[in-house]
Formats: C-alpha cells, sequence, structure tokens
C-alpha cells in the first residue's frame, strides 16, 4: 500500500475549464502530461522538450552540438533544415545525430571550420499523429579580435584639469567586458572622480599629482573563449602651472600641447552624453542603463529625476557611483524622460534622456495542447503583445496553414482556431509564430483526436493519513476522452458522497472539510464516460493529533544551580515525534551545560545568558505543536532542600486504538518528587473472571507515556499505572475505563497432557486444564482423542466438560496409544494439538530372571549375572532388576539364625551386579527379581554361595597386670570379628628408653586358644610398648598396643608406708595438723595401686571413706629423683660438650658442601608401622604422646623400598548397585613412628619447613 502524506491543505479552482482533463490546470503547459504507466499505450503528436538558444554562439574550438528533443507515442522522427533548405546530414562526414535523439554533432576539432557552419538551422519532430518545429538557431562562432596596433604618445597636463583615457575596444562576439588595470594586474582604483563608463572609456573629473602613471591599460574579456586582450598601456603625467611652462618652452610645441586652461575651480560639464538632451530605446524585459559623468572642481555630485513620475521602487539601482541608473525587467510604463543633475558648489547642469521602451512579443496567451475525442469542438488560441504588435502566422505541421488542404472541421479566425465536430484525422501539430521587428515566438500545439475509456491515474490503494478535526482531500486523477464524470463512495456498499458534506472539485478530488475519527475507511473513486468506466480505492486513516500534555513551566533559578524544564509530548501511537529544543526561537547553544533527552532539557550551572524563551517544538509527519517558558536567572539566595519522595500516581488514562486483540493505554505522569520516574508498571483487572485481582500485564521505561497492550479475547479489562523511582513504587492510579474484548476460539491447548493407567485394562489420560483467562470464549470443553500407536484403528474422541480427567476402560494392558486434548468453546475449536504417546495401565512381571551366577570375587565382595526376562512379560516399564539377599548361616559356628534380607536394586536393563559388604567366612543366599511400574515379578530360584576366610579384625582387648622386676602378665579377648579360624596370636613389643626412643622390638607367637601369657626376662624399672595381633589362613589382622612398666630394683626402693597388695595389706600411719586439708605422701612405690583414708585422733571409732589412687609411671618419679644426682650432672655436661662439638663438625661440613650424615640414624629409627619388620636388626621410631590409632604424620617415611603394601580389598560401590562410593579395604599394616612430628632432612640440606622441637632436635645428636 502506498503511503501519502496529506498537506495542511489545497487551495484549488472551483471553476470548470472544459479542456481540463487532469487532476492540475496546466494554463501554460505546452503537453499532456502522460503517466509513463497507465498511458504508455495512448498515442500522441510530438512535442519540443529541449532546444537550443535562437541565438546560440559557439566556441570555434569545440565540437558543436545543436539541441533538439522531443518525445511522442510512437517516437518521432527528426530532421534539420539550414538556412530554408532541407539539410542532409548524411552527405557531410562532420555531421551525426545522436540515436533516438534529434540532436546534432558536428565534429570541428578534427578538421573542419566553425565558420563553415554558420547559420539558421530549424529541426524538425514528426510521427503519424504529426510534426513540431524548434525555433529558428542562429549559429556564430564567437570571436576574440585584437587591439589594431597604435603608438600612445604620453598625456601631460595640468593639475585640475578633466581626463578621459580612451578603450575602444575591438568588436567581439559577444561584446567583450572592458576593465582597466596596471602592469601588475591590479584594478585600477575607481572613485566619485575616477571611473568607468558603460562604453569602456576611463573618466576623470579632474586630475591629481598622484594620478601620474605610466601603466593605465585597458583589457578586453571574452568570457565565450576564456580569452583576455589587452591595449597598449597609456602614460599619464599630471604636473602644475610652473612645471608646464618650463616643460613649453623646453621640448613641447603649441600643437603638442593637450591643454592650455587654468586649473583655477569650475562648474560641473558633462563628459558624456554630450549636449543637453538625448535618446535611449531598450527592450522589454531588459535592464535600461542611463549614463550622465561630468567634469568639474570640485568633483561634481550626480543625482536622477524622472519627469513626471518616480523612478520604480524596488526596481531602480544606482551603479558606477550613482553615475548610472539602471531600471531592471523594463515595460512600457518605464518609457518617458529621465534628467541627470551634475551639482558642485559653482554651479550645476542637467541632461534630459528620452527613454523608448519597445517590447519583443510576449505571450498573452499560448496555444496549448487540445486532446478531443470524435465529434468533439475545441479551439487553440494564440495571443501575443508586443511593440509594435506582433503579427500572428499559423503552420500546420511545420507548413503555412494557407498552404495545406483544406480541413473542414478547422476554421482560422486571426488568433485562434475553432474545431467542430473533429475526427481522428483532424489530429496534428499547430505552430503559432508571433513576430515583430524586435523578435518572434514560436509555440507548438497538438490536436490529439482520441476515444478513450477513463483511466485513473491515482496509485491503487493509497493510504491517506490526515490529523482529527482538520481537511483530507483524497485525489482521484484521471483520464478519458470524452472527459469523464467521477463520483465518490465510502465502503464497500456505501451511497455516492454528495457535497452537503463533501466538497467534490473538477480535477477528481474528493476534500473532507473536517475529517474525524468516524471519517476512517476506504473510499472509492468512480470514472465514467461513454466508452466505460474505471474505478480506485484509497485508504483514509484519521490520527490523534500531537499534544504537550506537560508544557514547559515559567522558571526563576539561581546563577550556578541547574534547571530542568519538562515536555511531555502525547501523539498518536503510529506516529514518530522528533522533539526539538529552540532558544530564544534560534538553535540552543552549543555547550555541553545543555542536555536534552526525550522529554527535559537540563540546563547546569546556569548563568546570566542563559536566560531567555525557551521552545519546545513536537513534530510528527502530520503536524506540530509548540511550548515555551521564559528562563529568569538571579542572584543565589540560601533555598531550603528539595524534598525527595516516591512519585505521584499516574492521571488521565485513557484507552484508544481499541482492536479485537490490543489496545493503547496513554497516561499522564504525575510528580517525581524530585527523583526522576525510572520505569512504569501497568496491571490489569479481569472484572468478569477474577474480579479484584490485580495481574501484571507489562513494564515500561519511565521515559514512555503510552504503551500497546496484547489482550486476550473475552475478558472484561481494567487497567491501572504506577510510577517507580529510586524511592519506590507510587500508589496505583485510578482504573482505567473497562474495555470488554469479544470472544474467540482458543488460542491454545491444555498442556501436560499424559496417558498412564492406573489398573491393568485402563488407560487415564490427564492435562493441566485452560484456566478462564485462556479460555477466549463461553462454553469451555475438551475434546479427548487416543487410539493405539501400532494400529489401523481410527481416531476414538469423546467431548468432555471442564475437567483434567478421562479414564478409557476396557484397554489391553500396557499398550502405546496415541492421545490428544484440543480445547474448544462457543465460537470453535482451538488449532490442531500434538500428538502425545502414553501407554494403558501396567501388570506384574509374569517371569523371573534365569541363569543366575554368583562369582566370589573376594572375602567381601561377588559379582552376580542373569538373563533379562523378555520384554512382553515384564508387561510394564522395565525399572531394573532386584537383587535380595541374606546371610544363612556362619562357617565357624554353623549358627542357624536368620538374618534380615537385604535389597540392592540396579536400575535400567542391566544383567550383572556387584554385592559389596559381604562378611568373610560367611554362608549367603540370594534370588533376583524383575521390577516394572506396578511392583516385582517372581523371584528367581535361591542361589547359595560361600564367602572365603578373611584376615580377623583387632582383639576385643588387652590388659597388662601384675608387673614385677622382671615379668608382665598380659590378658586378652578374642577377635570380635574372626572372619576364620583363628590359627595363632602374635605380641610384638620394645623397650622405650629414658630419652623416649623405641628399642628393639621382639617377636612372640602364642598359640591361638590362649587368653593369658606371662612375659618373663624383662629388664626392671623399664617401659614397654605392646602390638598384639590375631592371624586365620588369610592372614594377620589389625592389632592393638598397650604399654606397661616393670618395677624398680629392691635397692632403689623404699618400704611403702600405706600400701595396697594383693596379699597381707600394711597400714601407716601419719599424724597431720588438725587445722590442714591436705597431706602429700612421699617414697610411693611408681605405678602401684594405694588405698588411703582419714581419721581423727583420739576418735577410733571415726573411719572416713576409703579412696584409692595409683602412682605414676616409675620414669617421672626418677627424672625427679637424679636431678640432684652427681653423676647425673656430670652426664648432662658431657651430652652438652659433645653437641657442641657435633655443631662445630656440621658447620665445617655445611661450609664445604657435604651432607649431614643422618641416613644411618633416620635407618636405625625407621617406623615399624611402614618398614618391613627384621628380627635381628630392625627397631622402632621415636617415642610419642600420641594415641597408637591415630594415622602417620606428615613426616612419616615411606618403607625403603619405596613401595607401600596394596590393601587386600580394593572393591568400590560405584561398580555395585544403589550404594555409596567407598573401599573395602583390610589394613594389616603395623602401626609407627612413636614420637612427636619429625621431618627427614632433604637430601641437598634444605631445612625443614617446620621446626623441630626440643626433644627431637636432641634426638638428632644423639
Amino acid at each position: 500500500m502506498q503511503l501519502k502524506i496529506m498537506p495542511k491543505k489545497k487551495h484549488l479552482s472551483a471553476g470548470r475549464v472544459p479542456l481540463i482533463l487532469f487532476l492540475c490546470q496546466m494554463v501554460s503547459a505546452l503537453e499532456v502530461p502522460l503517466d509513463p504507466k497507465l498511458l504508455e499505450d495512448l498515442v500522441q503528436p510530438p512535442t519540443i522538450t529541449q532546444q537550443s538558444p535562437k541565438d546560440y554562439i559557439i566556441d570555434p574550438r569545440e565540437n558543436i552540438v545543436v539541441q533538439c528533443e522531443a518525445k511522442g507515442k510512437p517516437p518521432p522522427s527528426f530532421s534539420w533544415t539550414r538556412n530554408g533548405t532541407h539539410f542532409d546530414i548524411d552527405k557531410d562526414p562532420l555531421v551525426t545525430m545522436k540515436p533516438g535523439s534529434g540532436t546534432l554533432i558536428i565534429n570541428i576539432m578534427s578538421e573542419g571550420k566553425a565558420e563553415t557552419y554558420e547559420g539558421v538551422y530549424q529541426c524538425t519532430a514528426r510521427n503519424e499523429r504529426g510534426a513540431a518545429i524548434s525555433n529558428n538557431i542562429v549559429i556564430r562562432p564567437s570571436r576574440s579580435p585584437l587591439w589594431t596596433k597604435e603608438k600612445l604618445e604620453p598625456m601631460i597636463l595640468q593639475n585640475g584639469q578633466p581626463l578621459v583615457l580612451p578603450c575602444r575596444p575591438p568588436i567581439g562576439l559577444p561584446p567583450a567586458i572592458i576593465f582597466w588595470m596596471d602592469n601588475s594586474f591590479q584594478r585600477l582604483p575607481q572613485s566619485e572622480r575616477v571611473s568607468q563608463g558603460l562604453n569602456g572609456d576611463l573618466y576623470f573629473s579632474n586630475v591629481l599629482p598622484e594620478d601620474t602613471r605610466e601603466d593605465y591599460i585597458c583589457y578586453a574579456r571574452f568570457n565565450h573563449t576564456q580569452t583576455i586582450q589587452q591595449k597598449q598601456p597609456i602614460s599619464v603625467k599630471v604636473i602644475s602651472v610652473d612645471e608646464l611652462n618650463d616643460t613649453l618652452a623646453a621640448n613641447l610645441s603649441d600643437t603638442e600641447f593637450y591643454s592650455a586652461k587654468s586649473s583655477r575651480e569650475r562648474p560641473p560639464m558633462f563628459l558624456t552624453p554630450e549636449g543637453n538632451a538625448s535618446h535611449k530605446e531598450e527592450l522589454r524585459g531588459n535592464v535600461l542603463s542611463l549614463e550622465c559623468i561630468a567634469e568639474g572642481l570640485p568633483t561634481p555630485i550626480i543625482y536622477w529625476i524622472k519627469e513626471d513620475g518616480t523612478l520604480p521602487i524596488n526596481r531602480t539601482f544606482y551603479r558606477n557611483f550613482k553615475k548610472t541608473l539602471q531600471i531592471t525587467e523594463v515595460s512600457e510604463a518605464d518609457s518617458g524622460n529621465y534628467q541627470c543633475i551634475a551639482k558642485n558648489p559653482l554651479g550645476a547642469i542637467h541632461h534630459t534622456i528620452s527613454v523608448t521602451v519597445k517590447a519583443a512579443p510576449y505571450w498573452i496567451v499560448a496555444p496549448q495542447n487540445l486532446v478531443l475525442s470524435p465529434g468533439e469542438d475545441g479551439s487553440l488560441i494564440c495571443r501575443a503583445n508586443g511593440n509594435p504588435k506582433p503579427r500572428i502566422s499559423w503552420l500546420t505541421n511545420g507548413v503555412p496553414v494557407e498552404i495545406t488542404p483544406d480541413d473542414p472541421s478547422r476554421k482560422i479566425d486571426g488568433d485562434t482556431i475553432i474545431f467542430s465536430n473533429v475526427q481522428e484525422r483532424s489530429s496534428a501539430v499547430y505552430q503559432c509564430n508571433a513576430s515583430n521587428e524586435y523578435g518572434y515566438l514560436l509555440a507548438n500545439a497538438f490536436v490529439n483526436v482520441l476515444a478513450e475509456p477513463p483511466r485513473i491515474l491515482t496509485s491503487a490503494n493509497t493510504l491517506y493519513q490526515v490529523i482529527a478535526n482538520r481537511p483530507a482531500l483524497l485525489d482521484c486523477a484521471f483520464f478519458g476522452s470524452p472527459l469523464p464524470t467521477i463520483e465518490w463512495f465510502k465502503g464497500a456498499k456505501g451511497r455516492a458522497l454528495h457535497e452537503d458534506i463533501y466538497v467534490l472539485h473538477d480535477n477528481g478530488t474528493l476534500e473532507i472539510p473536517v475529517a474525524q475519527k468516524d471519517s476512517t475507511g476506504t473510499y472509492t473513486c468512480v470514472a465514467r464516460n461513454k466508452l466505460g468506466m474505471a474505478k480506485n480505492e484509497v485508504h483514509l486513516e484519521i490520527k490523534d493529533p500531537t499534544r504537550i500534555i506537560k508544557q514547559p513551566e515559567y522558571a526563576t533559578v539561581q546563577r550556578g544551580s541547574t534547571v530542568s524544564f519538562e515536555c511531555k509530548v502525547k501523539h498518536d501511537h503510529t506516529l514518530i515525534p522528533t522533539v526539538m529544543w529552540l532558544k530564544d526561537n534560534g538553535e540552543l547553544p552549543n555547550d555541553e551545560r545543555f542536555t536534552v533527552d526525550k522529554d527535559h532539557l537540563v540546563v547546569a550551572d546556569v548563568d546570566d545568558g542563559d536566560g531567555g524563551t525557551y521552545t519546545c517544538v513536537a513534530n510528527t509527519t502530520l503536524d506540530k505543536v509548540s511550548a515555551s517558558a521564559v528562563l529568569s536567572v538571579v542572584a543565589p539566595t540560601p533555598t531550603p532542600a528539595p524534598h525527595y519522595d516516591v512519585p505521584k500516581p499516574p492521571i488521565d488514562l485513557e484507552l484508544t486504538n481499541q482492536l479485537d486483540k490490543s489496545v493503547q493505554l496513554s497516561w499522564t505522569p504525575g510528580d517525581d518528587n524530585n527523583s526522576p520516574i525510572t520505569k512504569f508498571i501497568i496491571e490489569y483487572e479481569d472484572t468478569m473472571h477474577e474480579a479484584g485481582l490485580w495481574h501484571r500485564q507489562a513494564e515500561v521505561s519511565g521515559t514512555q507515556t503510552t504503551a500497546q497492550l496484547n489482550l486476550s479475547p473475552y475478558v472484561n479489562y481494567a487497567f491501572r499505572v504506577t510510577a517507580v523511582n529510586n524511592y519506590g513504587p507510587s500508589l496505583p492510579s485510578k482504573a482505567s475505563a473497562q474495555y470488554f474484548t469479544k470472544a474467540a476460539e482458543p488460542d491454545k491447548n491444555p498442556t501436560a497432557v499424559e496417558g498412564l493407567g492406573s489398573e491393568p485394562d485402563n488407560l487415564v489420560i490427564t492435562w493441566k486444564p485452560l484456566n478462564g483467562f485462556e479460555s477466549n470464549g463461553p462454553g469451555l470443553q475438551y475434546k479427548v482423542s487416543w487410539r493405539q500407536k501400532d494400529g489401523d484403528d481410527e481416531w476414538t474422541s469423546v467431548l468432555v466438560a471442564n475437567v483434567s480427567k478421562y479414564i478409557v476402560s476396557g484397554t489391553p494392558t500396557f499398550v502405546p496409544y496415541l492421545i490428544k486434548v484440543q480445547a474448544l468453546n462457543d465460537v470453535g475449536f482451538a488449532p490442531e494439538p500434538d500428538e502425545v504417546m502414553g501407554h494403558s495401565g501396567e501388570d506384574l512381571p509374569m517371569v523371573a530372571p534365569g541363569n543366575v551366577d554368583v562369582n566370589v570375587v573376594n572375602s567381601t565382595l561377588a559379582e552376580v549375572h542373569w538373563d533379562p526376562v523378555p520384554l512382553k512379560s515384564i508387561r510394564g516399564h522395565l525399572q531394573g532388576y532386584r537383587i535380595y539377599y541374606w546371610k544363612a548361616q556362619s562357617s565357624s559356628s554353623r549358627d542357624k539364625r536368620h538374618i534380615e534380607k537385604k535389597i540392592l536394586t540396579f536400575q535400567g536393563s542391566k544383567t550383572h551386579g556387584m554385592l559389596p559388604g559381604l562378611e568373610p567366612f560367611s554362608h549367603y543366599a540370594l534370588n533376583v527379581r524383575v521390577v516394572n511400574g506396578k511392583g516385582e515379578g517372581p523371584a528367581s530360584p535361591d542361589r547359595v554361595f560361600h564367602t572365603p576366610e578373611g584376615v580377623p579384625s583387632a582383639p576385643s582387648s588387652l590388659k597388662i597386670t601384675n608387673p614385677s622386676l622382671d615379668s608382665l602378665t598380659l590378658e586378652w579377648d578374642p577377635p570380635s570379628h574372626p572372619n576364620g579360624i583363628l590359627t595363632e596370636y602374635t605380641l610384638k613389643y620394645q623397650p622405650i628408653n629414658s630419652t623416649h626412643e623405641l628399642g628393639p622390638v621382639l617377636d612372640l607367637k602364642i598359640p591361638a586358644n590362649k587368653t593369658r601369657w606371662i612375659l618373663k626376662n624383662l629388664n626392671f624399672s623399664t617401659r614397654y610398648k605392646f602390638y598384639f595381633y590375631a592371624h586365620t589362613s588369610a592372614g594377620a589382622g589389625s592389632h592393638i598396643t598397650e604399654e606397661a612398666i616393670t618395677t624398680m630394683d629392691a635397692a632403689g626402693i623404699l618400704p611403702p608406708d600405706v600400701g595396697a597388695g594383693k596379699g597381707n595389706e600394711e597400714w601407716r600411719k601419719e599424724i597431720v595438723n588438725g587445722s590442714r586439708s591436705f597431706f602429700g605422701l612421699k617414697g610411693l612405690m611408681p605405678g602401684t595401686a594405694y588405698k588411703v583414708r582419714v581419721g581423727a585422733e583420739g576418735d577410733s571409732d571415726f573411719v572416713s571413706s576409703e579412696d584409692v589412687f595409683e602412682t605414676g609411671p616409675a620414669m617421672a618419679s626418677r627424672q625427679v629423683d637424679i636431678a640432684t644426682q652427681g653423676w647425673f650432672i656430670g652426664l648432662m655436661c658431657a651430652v652438652a660438650l659433645l653437641i657442641l662439638i657435633l655443631l662445630i663438625v656440621c658447620f665445617i661440613r655445611r661450609n664445604k658442601g657435604g651432607k649431614y650424615p643422618v641416613k644411618e640414624k633416620e635407618d636405625a629409627h625407621a617406623d615399624p608401622e611402614i618398614q618391613p619388620m627384621k628380627e635381628d636388626d630392625g627397631t622402632f621410631g621415636e617415642y610419642s604422646d600420641a594415641e597408637d590409632h591415630k594415622p602417620l604424620k606428615k613426616g612419616s617415611r615411606t618403607p625403603s623400598d619405596r613401595t607401600v603394601k596394596k590393601e587386600d580389598s580394593d572393591d568400590s560401590l560405584v561398580d555395585y548397585g544403589e550404594g555409596v562410593n567407598g573401599q573395602f579395604n583390610e589394613d594389616g599394616s603395623f602401626i609407627g613412628q612413636y614420637s612427636g612430628k619429625k621431618e627427614k632432612e632433604p637430601a641437598e640440606g634444605n631445612e625443614s619447613s617446620e621446626a623441630p622441637s626440643p626433644v627431637n632436635a636432641m634426638n638428632s645428636f644423639v
């Protein structure tokens, strides 16, 4: 659809001229304007469209191009005449004619002369309907002749005398342009005293000494050939009277003296024109130039008047210091007497110029092209004027009408040709020639007799857009012969529009004086004549006017502050406005302090120059509005801080452009409370389905005041708008007017469609129903359809009410079905729904897995394999396979107790799985079942398997009792999990010396049936560490550790005062002061249990309750006692000296790049937990107070062979079933490093990242 924007107003003539056939009245047109698309098949006589000027001056150095272009249907052919006779261009090799054109190209650059082709040329364009001719084109080459050689004598004259320097340029074509310059090509200065006349001469009213120079040169410029000719320089010398007399006497004769008049002051005299009166003749339309140049001393001033009249104000100009009077566009009214007056203080003189204005012919009414239908009448009028009055002559197809054959339909009456009852043979091109002695006019006008049905030239489906309450003009440009009549209709079946409301123009235009919203629609223009009918539809849209709903407000602000002008524009939503700001009706200053966004103009750091009127101009393609405000700038005064808050709610909600599924909502923002609005939230209420419940519809930026909202059918909408700024949301606006949308068929179907059976013989179809908002109309129902997927059955359908489930009964068990659910209401159906696959109900599987086989991997892990069941026997969705397994009895004790069954499920179609976490040396049974959505199938036959022996757990307990000088008694309980048949126990022990180092490891084998053992031949008063293992045929289990101390020798033991022995109890009594609440017991035996009781002296009947305690290890007691011994002090001194010597040796070796020899020490102290034990020379590591069951520390070292024993079980639950990710390990390694953290020294001497403890430091040097 073509978009055409209507102007504000068209002024069309209401008068009807019979010859007008087109949209506009072409008063001065020479042709009928033909639409190239619609009228390309319409015949037309030739029309000259372009031609060279009548007086055609050419450049003789370039090729001659004589233009002649014409159009017509069929395309015309061209011919030329030269000097009145036919010009045969084929005989001249230098002359060619452009293809499809009549333009001549004469090639004189290669050879030939321009003078050869001087003459009068005329072009004729001809087709079957007639011939058109061009003007007579007079071709003349331009000429720029040289000055004739002449000898110019120097001019000597007295100061104050007049002077005329003659130029007399050669006669060229066209005439030359004259100017005076010096040898340096600088123009000579001119003034009221010195000036150039129209004839090119240089006039001096009086000469002065500064006029003396030898290079007065006259130049003639010939523009056509771009050449300049130069006259010989003229020498002028101005002297005083005394100098003149001396010169006369010495050099000159009387005849050579230029002028001997006195140089005294004198009244004016005219240098040109001569005498008191002269005559001037000029042609109408030209520029009239009158000149008067006077001499005198002082220099005269020139005045101009017109006798019996005034000079025309707008066309009168003074040139050359008022010495030349020019009147442009001169006409006969400018004829008369013009007087120039020359005046100086000594007198005045005048000259009268009689002006006569003649006129070459000019048009009063030029003949216009005439299109007639057969049998019609018409006329061609050719009226011209001139002075003298021109003679009118007619030609037909370039031939004088007097010598053409008679035409009964044609009558010539002076300047008019009258046609009556024309026929197609009357078609021709007529030329009118108006001529007088000053020139001629030639006009071509054709008479084209056509019989054509109506054609409408306005584009079909043109769209006109007009602002409401303004005029609308709908075009209907038409053509037809005879002239068609025009009628307008509105709508598909509307009646003809009449002039009581509309204006029907003769050119076919329909005018609606005041267009309203209801004027929107389709209008049809119908053109009829006796040969047929044509019609065309155009469309009219009425747009809302653009309004400024919040105008800029007058503001008075202080210097240095910021001011903001707001200009909110409301416009038709289909038009795009542009908002421009002006200051004092001009552009805004180019200053970064001025910033403009969509609705605001902000001026920062205001100064006095910013005051003025600011105008907001809003433009659309159809209208323009503006609003202004004045800014006043004052001196700063203290002002209160602005108030910031959430915005005020929007107002003036309006619904426009209401369509079935959309509406435009517009509003006016409330006050933003000094914080710009960032966004608007639009909400709607469905008063029919969910009254009082508001839903979010849209969110737009804070600069928008309109929104196009998409709507659903069959909803009674109301809208409200909330404004949001940085301080929060405003209160919602008042609700808009309600808008009820029409009902329509649903545009969507239910979602979440599923088909699952609840019983083996049904299919339950469920879906998520549409809500009331989505129903789009009353009577919401659902069409439920189903059929078996793999069959050829037709669809079975049923209509159900607004529910969400339908049950199909009597279906086969677990059969795939295709399902679809389609929504419908009273208006119609929703789009075709997508098909969904479902299944009828499942039943329990019928077959158990076969060929169940168990592969025992190790004592805690087994792998189970089975064959899958047939898919048809599953009768449902395969969920997986489930293994039931249980411990039936113990292989060692033959215990027949029942163990709770364990379940492991394997998803999907797996046919094998791993059973982790089994107990070693146990008897297990299992079976496998298949699982679907309904449940489990029958179990496979039980499969029995045995797990082999494993290593036992640690003994349950270890107690060390009855310490003596050289023996300890060990008592223990067997492992809680023997994991097989115990074969023996292993006891490893090692002493701990006074420096907390572990001594050699001793090994002892104990029979499996023992639970008590006396360890003899031990050192007295020594702490031992014990490691105790149990063994099966699979190997040693984990260990348990304990420590104990043997008693001191007899020489070092004091008899205890208070004892708690196993045999006879001997009590020792100590007397304590009654005021004390405590007493220290001395001389007790380390590692011995004692009883103590307290009683009051003199009261033997009172005894306190007994309490039992045990003394600490012997080491602590010995350390305290030996601190005062001499031998201990001497030993410590020796150790200190040894350490000092070792430090010196270490320092020396480090400086030499050597390595500290601690490898042997580290090997000797290897951790028995890690290093393989050797009976003869293995030693345990350093002593530590850490718990023995803790993991190895950071400083622990790996075995010397750099390998670590792999654990017995390395199976992961990831490989099994639904278990967790983990390892089943049996650790039989020995726990080592019985000391504080000790780092191994780097091989290259690098220092440890952790500082060693003092004990470790000392140990490293022992």
